[in-house]
């Protein structure tokens, strides 16, 4: 299904579990969760099927950002953090979603971040995983070095110093190689997943534009919504320290931070178990 936005753009969008459900005599409105892919380029379909644990607690909406996936492309030009957490809201708007819960993974959870500074009062809550506030090269570096030894520390730095776009291109097929195996703890990898759409190009659109200056710490303490931030240890591209800024820079007072021992980049598929269990609970019960 697809939904149009104010300006004509067309997000691709998808719905499981019931928003309305029998209770006794009434029926009981349901919370909706919508989950935001990584990337930038990806698509939705990595939370597909483990997001289906959470269609007894709430309705998931699951899209894929302008310019992602089955969404229309748009221009280079509206490939930004402003515009992705705009559509989320026109979005809600226009499919009549209200107060949902959001949930950003990794470049999704740059977005959320983006939504809940830049539109208080949207959301229920928000859950920030596997993300961080800005991009830690230097972390990134040597946690890829930690887990994968001089190989993988230095095709990730080539990676993502690469000068040019067009640099940054031909270097990812050696990055997916060597470095997209450590993301994750448990076997296979969402690198290895051949029913994602990719959209390079917004990869390294926003990599060398908006990207390098990214630093949504400041914007931060003005959240007003409960936020859960889940995180794994053993994340290579957004290391705890990512997290541990996040929180820090967040109200005391409306942060839960869930730390992962066992897990890389997207705690939900190393740690699916006690993931699903912090989620349900942050749905049900708030901070």
């Amino acid at each position: 299904m697809k939904v149009r936005l104010v300006d004509g753009t067309r997000l691709w969008f998808d719905i499981e579990g019931m928003g309305l459900v029998p209770d006794g005599d009434t029926m009981r409105e349901r919370p909706t969760l919508i989950v935001m892919h990584g990337g930038p380029g990806g698509d939705h379909n990595g939370f597909k099927p483990a997001f289906s644990a959470m269609t007894d607690t709430c309705q998931v909406l699951y899209y894929d950002h302008r310019g992602h996936g089955r969404s229309d492309r748009s221009t280079p030009d509206e490939w930004n953090l402003d515009r992705w957490a705009d559509d989320v809201v026109e979005m809600c708007a226009a499919l009549g979603v209200e107060r949902p819960f959001v949930l950003g993974l990794s470049f999704g959870g740059f977005v959320a971040q983006r939504l809940a500074s830049r539109h208080p009062g949207f959301a229920s809550g928000y859950i920030f995983l596997s993300t961080a506030a800005f991009k830690d090269r230097t972390a990134i570096y040597e946690m890829f070095g930690r887990l994968g030894g001089s190989e993988a520390e230095e095709v990730a730095r080539a990676f993502w110093e690469a000068p040019t776009e067009a640099a940054m291109a031909e270097l990812a097929v050696r990055y997916v190689k060597v470095c997209g195996p450590l993301y994750t703890q448990a076997p296979g990898n969402h690198f290895l997943n051949r029913r994602t759409i990719h959209h390079n190009e917004v990869l390294t659109h926003f990599n060398h534009h908006e990207g390098p200056e990214m630093n949504l710490l400041p914007e931060l303490a003005g959240v007003r919504e409960p936020v859960l931030v889940a995180h794994g240890e053993l994340d290579p591209v957004t290391p705890m320290v990512g997290a541990e800024r996040i929180v820090a820079a967040l109200p005391p007072d409306l942060v839960r931070f869930e730390r992962f021992a066992a897990s890389g980049h997207g705690v939900f598929r190393d740690e699916p178990e006690r993931f699903f269990e912090v989620l349900r609970s942050f749905v049900d019960q708030g901070i």
